[in-house]
């Protein structure tokens, strides 16, 4: 209680000298108004601007198409009457009649002689010619060089000679074979294609007989070539040549 008095004494002392403010025993701390909960702008982006894209077509390239020119064969005008053959000699059986005037077109040579293979214009087939029965124009060195196919030209009933065979005496070769029997219409006889050998070179050589009856033939075959002679043997009828048969070469 003692301390209650001597506090008391002091405020009234104080209080007797002047007004005077009482400290506070802690200063409040202001309390700001509510605040008004402000929302946060969201941020709208502005549409970007997409240009439209115009399509521009793809130009393909078409190259121009240069002319490419027309061989011309070369052609023929038959100078006087002849034969067309089925193959590059007068050995091969005759195709057609030629008459002077006949046209037509060079479409190959031979290999192995100076014949001509020609399209007549009459003609629904090709042919062999003789180059001294006709008169040609333009140039044919480059035209090719092909060898007959005497199996697409017919057929032939009867088939190869049998029993072909060859024997040398010196320089001289001859071949023998059994006869093939053809009926008189129908027979055209034997056909030999032959590379012998003449002066140091290999000769291509053909040779045919008429008819059926002839069996035998003899052919000039030297020695000195680098390649061996060979040759075969077909029967002949009209309507074309049999399978070939090889002839047994007997060596020089």
């Amino acid at each position: 209680m003692k301390k209650y008095s001597i506090l008391l004494v002091l405020i009234l002392f104080t209080l007797a000298c002047g007004s005077v403010q009482l400290p506070l025993l802690s200063t409040p701390t202001p309390i700001p108004p509510s605040a008004t909960n402000t929302p946060t702008s969201t941020f709208t982006p502005e549409p970007t601007f997409t240009p439209t894209i115009t399509f521009t077509p793809t130009i393909t390239f078409t190259p121009s198409v240069t002319p490419t020119a027309t061989f011309a064969f070369p052609t023929v005008t038959v100078n006087k009457q002849a034969h067309c053959r089925y193959g590059p000699s007068a050995a091969y059986l005759h195709a057609a009649d030629l008459y002077a005037g006949d046209v037509g077109t060079v479409r190959s040579r031979a290999f192995y002689s100076n014949w001509l293979y020609i399209k007549f214009e009459k003609l629904s087939y090709f042919c062999w010619v003789a180059p001294s029965v006709v008169n040609v124009t333009g140039d044919i060195s480059n035209i090719q060089k092909v060898t007959p196919d005497l199996q697409s030209i017919g057929s032939n009933q009867y088939g190869p000679p049998h029993n072909v065979s060859a024997v040398r005496d010196g320089d001289e070769v001859t071949i023998s074979w059994d006869r093939v029997e053809m009926t008189n219409d129908k027979d055209r006889g034997y056909f030999i294609e032959a590379f012998v050998c003449q002066g140091g070179f290999l000769l291509w050589w053909t040779y045919s007989y008429p008819d059926q009856y002839s069996t035998s033939y003899t052919v000039k075959d030297e020695a000195g070539c680098s390649t061996p002679s060979y040759g075969q043997l077909y029967t002949v009828e009209k309507h074309g040549y049999s399978q070939p048969v090889d002839i047994p070469w007997p060596a020089p």
